[in-house]
Order: C-alpha cells, then structure tokens, then sequence
C-alpha cells in the first residue's frame, strides 16, 4: 500500500465504519436508476448502494429490498421521501428487512419518523442544505448529514457544494459524521472535501453510465455527450407553489414542466387542491417524467436529472472501475502531497 492509499483509509476510515463498506463513497438515490442492480453493484464495489423508493408503494419496496438482498450480502440502505403520504409504511418495510441505515429527503422529517426508524435498529441520514437545519437535526437524533451543493442532479438548494463544505464542516464534523455531495466527479475532489473534515461524499452522476445501470442506452448516450452547462435548473414561475428547483440537462421537458407549474398553480387558485397535494402532483410529474427518459428512453421528452459533474462521464464501464479510478484519483493527490 502506498503512502497515499494510507492516508486515504485513515480519512475515510469514519465513513466506511458508519456504512460498513470498504470506501466511504455513498450513491446518490436516482429514481429509476437507484434499483436492485446498481445498489447491488454499488456495494459489492465495497461502496455503500442506496435504494431511491421515490413514489414506489410499501409493496413494491418491499420486493425491490428483497431484490437487492439477493444480490450483495454487503450492507446498503434505503432512501425514502418525507413527504410520502404513506412514510410510516414504508420505513416499516425497512424495519422488517432489517436495512441498516434509511436515508430521508425533500425537507424535515414530520414528527416521530426519525425516533421510528432508530426504534428499528436503523441509523437515519438526513440532508442540511443549511447550517441552522443541520443544527436542528442534529438535535432531533439523526446519526449522519449529507450536505448537497447545487451543483448535484435532481432537487436542489441555492447554496454551492464548496461555499456549504466551508460553512458547515468545521462547526459540524466534529458531532456527526458528514458527507459532502453536489459535483464530485474525481478523486482529487474527494481527498478535499475528506481533509477538510467530511466522512465521506456522495456522488450519483458519475455512476448513471455504469455497465451495471438499467438506465436506458439513450439516457446514457445523453450523459456522455453532455457537458457541465448541459446540466440547467429549473425555473420556478409562481412564488406561491414552492417548487424545489431540480437540475438536468436541457431539453423539451423544461417548456413541459412550466406548464404542469402553470396547471397545478390555477387548482391552488380555484381551491380544488392543497398545498400538500399540489408538491405531491409536482413529485408525481417528476417521477413519470424521469421514468420516460430512464426506462423508456424518451430523452426528448422525458427528464434528463444529471449534475454538472456530467461532463466527466465520458463512457460506460463497470462500476467498480468507477470507483477503483476515484480512489487512485484521491489517493495520488494525497501522495502529491
């Protein structure tokens, strides 16, 4: 083992303990692409996989879990979305499948589901895209943080990965382990964020195109031609309908979306929807949207999430090359050093 290598495993060693993986690299959860087989790969790569259940049912969760299972017997985890009307079944999927650790995004878990999951023997991991949130989670119990610049794919916040990483390691690190996402593409970057005091980071961009991947080979085709000003944020058009701006790469489905805004924005006005109903009818097109472009291949019309790392997806190989090509990265850094 080099110098390096060394160096690298001391770094991570917090990260790897907390997911009881080899590296502390931790997929992002993608609708769609976040399925049994990349988890699967994922973990077995010796990083840490992570199931995206999105809108799935309890039942289909539940198969989706016990899919994995068949695959790696290495840990992975799963991602559920706060405001999932049916939240408490689906951590109770979780808790029957014994996953060791749940990951809760889009927004404050609603009262009891972080004391619900911890009562399963689950460590939770929640995102702070600011300092005053992640303080307050960190007192409501949870275990680990993702701190996500907008840089990263999907739903994002204002605030940059490096401007977080410098605001919130050096008051945070030292209660919880932290883990850094948002426009990680290479090695050089993680040995950063690692000696700046993070756990470990997530990246999900970069594994889209592994071989491993179900993403449709137009999806793929899409990312390796795209570069990082491909990948634009969504507009909002009614202040009164808090969209969270998602970033993917530019095509139809922008000028689709402003009128689903408009639709949904004029129920609110008539009365004929909540506020809660109206976000779910936002997810809803998000979902049916990504899995056009995903699963049926429909990049014109479908939606195309990816992070401004895109540009260093340059081609489709398997995924523990991926990571094995990040770890040389992060590791020759440290020997530079």
């Amino acid at each position: 083992m080099t110098k390096g290598q060394d160096r690298l495993k001391a770094l991570m060693a917090r990260g790897s303990e907390f997911f009881g993986s080899e590296v502390a690299i931790l997929a992002g959860a993608m609708s769609w692409v976040s399925e049994r087989h990349l988890v699967s790969a994922m973990s077995n790569a010796g990083g840490f996989g992570v199931i995206a259940c999105g809108a799935m049912s309890p039942e289909l969760l539940d198969a989706e879990i016990a899919g994995t299972k068949a695959l790696t017997e290495r840990p992975f985890g799963v991602n559920l979305i706060t405001m999932h009307p049916q939240l408490t079944d689906l951590i109770e999927v979780c808790a029957k499948h014994n996953v060791g650790h749940v990951v809760l995004a889009g927004g404050l878990p609603p009262g009891g589901a972080i004391e619900k999951i911890k009562a399963s023997g689950a460590k939770v991991i929640c995102f702070a895209p600011a300092l005053a949130l992640a303080k307050k989670l960190i007192r409501s119990g949870v275990d680990a943080l993702v701190i996500e610049g907008m840089e990263a794919g999907g739903h994002i916040g204002p605030v940059s990965t490096s401007v977080l990483a410098q605001e919130m390691l050096p008051l945070i690190a030292d209660q919880l382990p932290v883990f850094v996402a948002g426009g990680i593409g290479r090695g050089e970057a993680i040995t950063g964020y690692l000696e700046m005091g993070a756990a470990g980071v997530q990246l999900g961009t970069r594994f889209v195109c592994a071989t491993e991947s179900i993403a449709h080979p137009n999806f793929k085709k899409a990312f390796i031609r795209a570069s990082a000003r491909d990948a634009i944020a969504s507009v909002q058009i009614d202040p009164r309908l808090p969209v969270i701006p998602v970033r993917a790469l530019k095509n139809s489905s922008s000028e689709l979306f402003t009128a689903k805004q408009r639709e949904v924005a004029q129920l609110l006005d008539e009365g004929k929807v909540e506020m809660m109903e109206a976000q779910l009818q936002i997810e809803h097109y998000w979902a049916g949207a990504l899995r056009r472009a995903v699963i049926d291949g429909d990049v014109e019309h479908g939606s195309l999430m990816a992070g401004q790392s895109v540009g260093m997806v340059t081609k489709e190989e398997p995924l523990a090359e991926i990571i094995g090509t990040l770890m040389d990265e992060a590791a020759a850094a440290l020997e530079r050093r």
